[in-house]
């Protein structure tokens, strides 16, 4: 229903996987949350809709909340279309560094495979009632958003359990106002692409895949062959009626946690270390105990380890905060 909120994430206690998770947030009838970003107070956030359009914030001026609150209606605070809503968020750590801005590039996944990339300046200058990011065709809609330094590489995931995996260097940068190409050719009906993720280096991360009924696993980046985009990809989980179909995809370490809310509200944090790597075609293990008839997996997120929260607090509580942002009230980590 659009409610956003900031809360700290040392309210969230690891759980081992497989257990049973913890409230999250109170809801309206029917709502639950969708998607959980980690971000510090000097971050700008950068908000894209469905429907291909930007909005600009701080990361302050969202309101806090403890991790039961409900939040605020993010239409109060963005000028969002009434039938549109936010499904991606960019963390942009300084928005004054030319240097960053011309080397990296905003990349666009759509649920009918569609993929776009555009220099990262080009979203500098967001009105307050947004502007267009990406063209998109009727009846398609945005489902991620990636930064990127231009050599990485790049992972589509579709509901019936293949990704492809191909060199970012294959989508030629676009303008603002454009379409895209084809990234990832699906299988007809009601098969979309679920995510999309940005791989850095091979060697030390892994692809995380979570399906909806809480199954999930970890396989090496090397197990999905390298292809030209446009392929239909390999499988990366073996959909069966116990595990569901796929919902999420993430690039993780082991240094990560892993935090993952279903439709009813309920959140478990859990090691992403506790996953064990295996084979790409496998079904995987339990991640959450879904208890409620009809549950499902609404979002997956991935964070910092708690053991280095303490570290980063201190990083953070040394930045110069400008006097609307109250320093006592941190989100305690930073993917970017």
């Amino acid at each position: 229903m659009g409610y956003i909120k900031r809360t700290h994430l040392d309210e969230f206690h690891e759980q081992g996987r497989g257990g049973m998770g913890s409230k999250a947030a109170r809801h309206r009838d029917n709502d639950f949350a969708e998607y959980i970003y980690p971000a510090t107070m000097h971050n700008t956030l950068l908000f894209f809709t469905q429907k291909g359009r930007c909005y600009w914030q701080k990361c302050y001026e969202i309101p806090e909340g403890d991790k039961n609150s409900k939040g605020r209606a993010i239409q109060n605070m963005l000028n969002i279309e009434p039938d549109d809503a936010i499904n991606a968020v960019l963390r942009i750590k300084n928005f004054n560094d030319e240097e960053f801005l011309k080397s990296h590039y905003v990349v666009f996944a759509t649920k009918q495979g569609i993929i776009k990339k555009t220099r990262l300046d080009q979203y500098r200058n967001v009105r307050a009632a947004g502007v267009r990011a990406i063209n998109i065709n009727e009846g398609d809609e945005v489902v991620g958003v990636r930064l990127t330094n231009g050599n990485n590489e790049l992972l589509l995931a579709n509901r019936n359990g293949r990704a492809v995996r191909f060199d970012e260097n294959d989508v030629r940068t676009m303008g603002r106002v454009s379409t895209g190409v084809i990234g990832m050719r699906l299988d007809g009906g009601d098969d979309e692409v679920v995510g999309m993720v940005c791989v850095n280096d091979p060697q030390t991360e892994t692809i995380m895949v979570v399906s909806e009924n809480g199954y999930g696993k970890r396989s090496e980046v090397e197990d999905y062959r390298k292809t030209a985009r446009g392929a239909k990809g390999v499988k990366t989980l073996a959909i069966t009626e116990k595990t569901g179909r796929l919902v999420a995809i993430k690039v993780v370490t082991d240094e990560n946690d892993l935090m993952i809310i279903n439709k009813s509200g309920v959140l478990i944090r859990l090691k992403v270390a506790d996953v064990r790597v295996m084979g790409r075609a496998t079904q995987g293990v339990r991640l959450i105990n879904l208890t409620k008839k009809n549950d499902a997996i609404a979002s997956v997120c991935k964070v910092m380890s708690s053991q280095d929260e303490d570290v980063e607090e201190a990083e953070v509580l040394n930045e110069e905060l400008p006097e609307s942002a109250d320093t006592t009230e941190m989100i305690q980590t930073n993917e970017e």
